[in-house]
């Protein structure tokens, strides 16, 4: 009988690590102002961007329908997140955009990240974190930044 855990363990002990910091990010994002914000929000509003995008293209990004994508523009337009105009290249076209409170949202989410990895690294020493990072940067492609993690899910 092996010692090693069950293959079936190490998926769930990364997504275990994964949906604690989210959690712990939300609570926080909550106390800070933005109690509406949910973690499926956050995939969206970096799709978004600095610059804007269409709902074509916010859907085909986060790996969802232009239906699905244009129901959490709606949300979020609604929570005040976002914001929709005419494109000026193109009167067609409507672009999507970050509101200040938008802006807000994921830049007090990067520091709440930056307080979290804090604490990880106090609990488990920095050497060791630095160590785990490295170890999951080795297994996994360069292109960590994927935002189309909503539609690998089942969508939005």
């Amino acid at each position: 009988m092996s010692s090693d855990p069950p293959g079936f363990e190490l998926p769930l002990r990364l997504f275990m690590g994964f949906r604690m910091i989210i959690d712990e990010l939300h609570a926080e994002l909550a106390r800070q102002g933005h109690p509406d914000v949910r973690p499926m929000h956050g995939f969206v509003m970096q799709a978004v961007g600095p610059h804007g995008t269409t709902a074509v293209d916010l859907g085909r990004t986060l790996g969802v329908s232009k239906q699905a994508a244009g129901k959490t523009i709606d949300t979020l337009e609604r929570l005040g997140y976002v914001e929709r105009s005419t494109d000026p290249a193109d009167s067609r076209r409507k672009i999507v955009k970050l509101t200040p409170h938008g802006i807000d949202a994921l830049m007090k989410s990067a520091a709440i990240f930056d307080d979290l990895r804090r604490t990880w690294s106090h609990t488990l020493g920095e050497d060791r974190l630095r160590a785990l990072e490295e170890d999951l940067r080795t297994m996994t492609p360069p292109d960590f930044f994927r935002l189309d993690i909503p539609g690998w899910f089942g969508g939005l």
